[in-house]
């Protein structure tokens, strides 16, 4: 028999991301390793995490905790989001019907989004923003409404963001501490969002994973603080990012019961369930809650090295109050774009970063770049050694 080599094909596809390429996160990792550079660029720790986290996993498969979890995630550890939402916030969710075990905030976004918008429906984005937002949207059928934060301070702009709603708007998706921007939401912030939606029926999606790290005595506000966004929100952390453990994807998700059951539908089918033995390890571990508690003071410190070694170059800091990113301003180092700039740094200087236009749907670009600090001491040490040429 004679095989039809010749005319096998592989059929075409009409994509449903036609605008998504490699993310900047991927191509500015592999151009660092390409040249040698520390990478500073994507938002990940290069330390371990606590020995004691990674002895509770070891201890759960030990103990045969290896098989499906419950779809909606260990009960033990829901109990332990529960109550650890309830003393940080003051407001209990039932462990039962409103917390629901992800794995990672990025499936958690991406599932909640899939919940909730139908073909047609518009979700208002804060530009800059992480760049999963828009495409989630876009998969679900929906149209992304970018509104920009302000430049310069990147804090929310209530009238821009009234003047984006429209009867088809069916969420706003909101991100504090702010991602690239490190900057954090205040109350009077959270009080304008309640009152702005109050009188609609638009639904929240309130990306919080960098909870744990906001500086200068400053505190998170969550949308489980303000009754009027708690009862429209799904509320997302990540504690790969918490306890250093971002290659294991576990988040979770806090929401009113009967947008929990919705979501519930859908993240049945697109994960069904999460790592069952780093469940019951994670259960184990947050019975102590001394690692997130002193976490802002741990990365405090970091930001405090990294500032005070750029203090002296042409950098221009910008604030940096939450999260574990720096922004700078380039304006007074070099004539590049950011993107030019972030390649140039990376080959001629040896140190990765991000350039804030990948973060915005226009490209738009105000001559500022991202750094991340969740790293070693002695990697940020080797990487301000090398910045100070500049």
């Amino acid at each position: 028999m004679t095989l039809a080599t010749d005319t096998a094909r592989t059929p075409a596809l009409a994509s449903k991301l036609p605008q998504v390429g490699t993310t900047i996160f991927t191509v500015m990792s592999a151009l660092a390793a390409e040249h040698n550079a520390v990478n500073l660029g994507q938002g990940f720790p290069d330390f371990a995490c606590d020995p004691a986290l990674v002895d509770a996993v070891t201890a759960a498969m030990q103990a045969g905790h290896n098989q499906y979890p419950p779809m909606t995630g260990v009960p033990a550890l829901r109990e332990a989001v529960s109550a650890k939402i309830e003393a940080l916030h003051g407001r209990r969710y039932d462990p039962a019907s409103e917390i629901t075990i992800t794995a990672g905030a990025t499936q958690a976004i991406i599932t909640a989004i899939l919940a909730i918008v139908h073909p047609g429906d518009e979700v208002i984005v804060l530009d800059p923003c992480y760049d999963s937002y828009v495409p989630n949207i876009e998969l679900a059928g929906g149209r992304a409404v970018r509104v920009p934060l302000t430049p310069g301070t990147f804090r929310p702009d209530f009238g821009k963001i009234s003047a984006a709603i429209t009867p088809r708007t069916r969420a706003i998706l909101i991100n504090t501490p702010h991602n690239p921007s490190a900057t954090v939401w205040s109350a009077e912030d959270m009080q304008a969002l309640q009152d702005l939606l109050a009188p609609t029926d638009i639904l929240l999606i309130s990306d919080e994973v960098y909870e744990h790290m906001v500086f200068d005595g400053g505190q998170h506000q969550s949308a489980a603080r303000f009754a009027g966004l708690a009862a429209r929100a799904f509320i997302v952390s990540s504690f790969g990012k918490t306890f250093h453990v971002t290659g294991w994807k576990v988040g979770t998700v806090a929401a009113p019961a009967a947008l929990t059951a919705e979501f519930r539908k859908v993240h049945q089918f697109n994960v069904f369930t999460v790592n069952t033995p780093v469940q019951y390890g994670l259960a184990t571990y947050l019975k102590d809650p001394a690692p997130y508690l002193q976490l802002p003071a741990f990365y405090q410190a970091k930001r405090d090295l990294f500032r005070e070694g750029l203090a002296g170059s042409r950098l221009k800091l910008l604030p940096s109050t939450g999260s574990y990113f720096q922004c700078v301003d380039i304006s007074a180092v070099s004539d590049l774009n950011e993107s030019d700039f972030c390649q140039w740094l990376t080959r001629e200087i040896g140190v990765a970063a991000i350039p804030l236009s990948a973060f915005y749907g226009d490209g738009f670009d105000q001559r500022v770049v991202r750094f991340c600090f969740a790293k070693k001491d002695d990697t940020l040490r080797a990487a301000l050694e090398r910045l100070r040429k500049l």
